[in-house]
């Protein structure tokens, strides 16, 4: 395909071009203070963690700041383009190119998931409510935490000493898309689509091969023409190239273990990897809401008045701030993308430990950063 070929397809998408290189702003003190004295703060109530890299966005600049070492007492830093799993920040992509799809006319968001299907699935309705495609990204479609649906799936499994990644990868050594779709046959919902919170990473993997079908593409290929390329996320991937793979940092646990590699299983629930710098490129991009795609995968699904969710997007409001966001936590990783759309500043935090603390902690650092970039920012829950 041809620059001016691809920049009309771009553009056919709603998709904002960004320069492939930005130049660093020299950090006003009052940013940097701000993100020193949150870290320092976080690191005195949470010494296990290990390295943490911050982007800003904000005045139409980007900051970025890393902090800690890549391994435990090591001395080699993160930087800008250290690359961390994201985890479940992916599923807002997936819903991105639901967004694009639904845009292009292939989808709606209220269909029947079965229209999308293969076979019979008269499970996939409770008391003759289906579940909708919409349903897959909010949590609240009924399908399990994770495919197949077994105890030794769940993270927190205690019979078996083995970590979770490698219980999953073992899993999928030799589970295929078929065994998947078999055991969808097998599910039994309890609720009506739509009506009880339910963390499902298997809704969003269902999303991810209908979207697969719907273009005849794979799902990383999918995420690489229609938002990598287009906004020169260059080190944002599934598949890791051998300079990527370089720059991949490992994950540890609260005792400094280092944890397994992660399996790609259900790609489109998690499996991306990216930079600070990329993940600020992905921020700002939604930020701007200047295109159908991004206002679409931002628009309420669900309403509780000032909490709504969208296509996997978080989004609270105050009176003078309207932030949407989402968190990524994966053994060894976690990671907030948070974006105030009003007062038009973008975060960004990475970090390569991982425990129900130091998870905590991050989003106590978070809201920190944004209130003390601009005290009238609202908070997350």
């Amino acid at each position: 395909m041809s620059c001016l070929s691809r920049i009309a397809s771009v553009a056919a998408l709603g998709l904002a071009i960004l320069m492939p290189y930005e130049v660093f702003a020299a950090a006003p003190t009052s940013i940097k203070s701000v993100v020193d004295r949150a870290m320092a703060e976080f690191y005195k109530t949470n010494p296990q963690a290990v390295a943490v890299s911050v982007g800003v966005y904000t005045s139409g600049k980007t900051y970025i700041y890393n902090y800690g070492a890549t391994t435990p007492g090591g001395h080699r830093k993160p930087t800008a383009d250290s690359i961390y799993p994201i985890a479940s920040i992916t599923k807002t992509m997936t819903g991105t190119l639901l967004a694009q799809a639904v845009l292009e006319g292939k989808v709606r968001l209220d269909d029947d998931v079965r229209k999308y299907l293969v076979g019979d699935y008269p499970n996939l309705e409770f008391e003759g409510h289906p579940i909708r495609l919409k349903d897959l990204l909010d949590h609240r479609s009924g399908l399990p935490f994770f495919m197949p649906d077994r105890p030794e799936t769940m993270p927190d499994f205690e019979g078996n000493v083995v970590p979770w990644p490698t219980r999953i990868d073992n899993i999928y050594k030799t589970y295929t898309l078929q065994d998947f779709y078999n055991d969808l046959h097998k599910v039994k919902l309890t609720a009506v689509p739509g009506t009880e919170f339910k963390y499902s990473n298997t809704g969003a993997a269902l999303m991810g091969y209908i979207l697969e079908n719907l273009y005849g593409d794979s799902y990383e290929n999918l995420l690489k023409k229609r938002i990598f390329e287009p906004l020169h996320m260059s080190s944002s991937t599934i598949t890791l190239t051998p300079d990527q793979q370089r720059r991949l940092i490992p994950g540890f646990d609260e005792k400094g273990n280092r944890m397994p590699p992660h399996t790609d299983a259900e790609p489109a629930a998690g499996a991306v990897k990216s930079s600070v710098y990329d993940m600020l490129k992905y921020a700002r991009w939604h930020m701007a809401e200047d295109s159908d795609v991004t206002k679409l995968s931002h628009k309420p699904v669900l309403d509780y008045g000032l909490y709504t969710v969208g296509l996997n997007w978080q989004e609270i409001r105050n009176d003078d701030s309207r932030i949407i966001w989402q968190e990524g936590n994966i053994v060894g990783f976690n990671s907030f993308c948070i974006i105030d759309m009003k007062l038009k500043t973008s975060l960004v935090i990475l970090a390569n430990e991982e425990d129900p603390a130091s998870a905590h902690g991050q989003a106590l650092l978070a809201n920190e950063i944004l209130k003390g970039l601009n005290p009238k920012s609202a908070q997350m829950p």
